[in-house]
């Protein structure tokens, strides 16, 4: 038997029991892949996150991401809420970090004052155009319901499929389908403010609260639709989670060159909720 610490966050929020809930698992270096999946499964969060130390000298520390089905190899959530709560607990030393993942070697900017991190995802990805009906069709929505421009995937990391619909079509939306790695959304470019809505079954998560990794693919997809400049730094907002209760606010950042999305950073508010230790048998399964 082992015995592992662990911690309970809440996610791009500054207020409990909204934002998305995050399980951390400190020191799991001896865990095997099916120990680290059974302990996804036990939070039943949508994100689980395990340190271990970094096998490069460049990283500051190693994480494995789990959902109650599979190993991912970024999230966004995750990795803000482990940086605050690693530097909170006095395990690293801010405000600048390096987090080795599966994604490779991602930088982050702590302010441990207001209690936040600031995630520079991996080389922005971009697929081609794609038909908006089969899509809106397995969400229960028509084609009344689609703003444009098309959908398509775009990531930072980890790839997501976008697609802009009315204001009111966001809250209507219901799965019909097999839909997966879908993020729904009303783009408002007077506010530069996204309402959104992220669906990824396959994972074990019907809908995600708050989704970083997609907040930084839908810069992606701004930039690449002409909706947010093709050239230097632009700002825009997301709001997710109202449907389910537990409202939270994304802070991003893209920055275009010719026309083409170059590098983006999302942003959020670490809450601390609780902690713990958990007995570990020698397998979990």
């Amino acid at each position: 038997m082992s015995l592992l610490r662990y911690s309970i966050v809440d996610v791009f929020t500054d207020r409990p029991f909204t934002g998305n809930p995050l399980a951390i698992v400190f020191d799991a270096q001896d865990l095997a892949r099916e120990q680290m999946q059974a302990i996804a499964r036990e939070f039943n969060l949508s994100e689980t996150i395990f340190v271990l130390p970094p096998t490069t000298p460049e990283a500051t520390y190693r994480v494995r991401i789990f959902t109650p089905g599979t190993e991912l190899p970024f999230a966004g959530h995750p990795t803000v809420g482990c940086a605050v709560t690693l530097l909170r607990n006095g395990a690293i030393k801010g405000p600048d970090v390096v987090q080795e993942c599966g994604a490779g070697l991602l930088p982050i900017h702590i302010d441990e004052v207001h209690g936040t991190a600031t995630v520079t995802g991996g080389q922005p990805t971009v697929g081609a155009e794609l038909d908006p009906l089969p899509l809106l069709e397995s969400i229960g929505l028509t084609e009344a319901d689609y703003a444009g421009p098309a959908p398509r995937s775009a990531g930072c990391g980890l790839e997501f499929t976008f697609l802009s619909v009315t204001e009111d079509a966001v809250a209507r939306l219901r799965p019909a389908g097999l839909v997966d790695n879908l993020s729904v959304f009303h783009w408002d470019p007077e506010r530069r403010f996204a309402h959104v809505r992220v669906l990824v079954p396959e994972v074990g998560v019907a809908e995600d609260p708050a989704t970083g990794s997609a907040a930084l693919g839908l810069g992606v997809w701004l930039v690449t639709s002409g909706l947010l400049p093709g050239e230097g730094l632009s700002e825009y907002e997301i709001g997710q989670g109202l449907e389910m209760h537990r409202p939270s606010a994304l802070h991003c950042a893209i920055t275009a060159s010719g026309g083409r999305a170059v590098s983006a950073t999302v942003t959020g508010h670490v809450v601390p909720i609780a902690s713990g230790e958990m007995i570990v048998p020698p397998f979990v399964g």
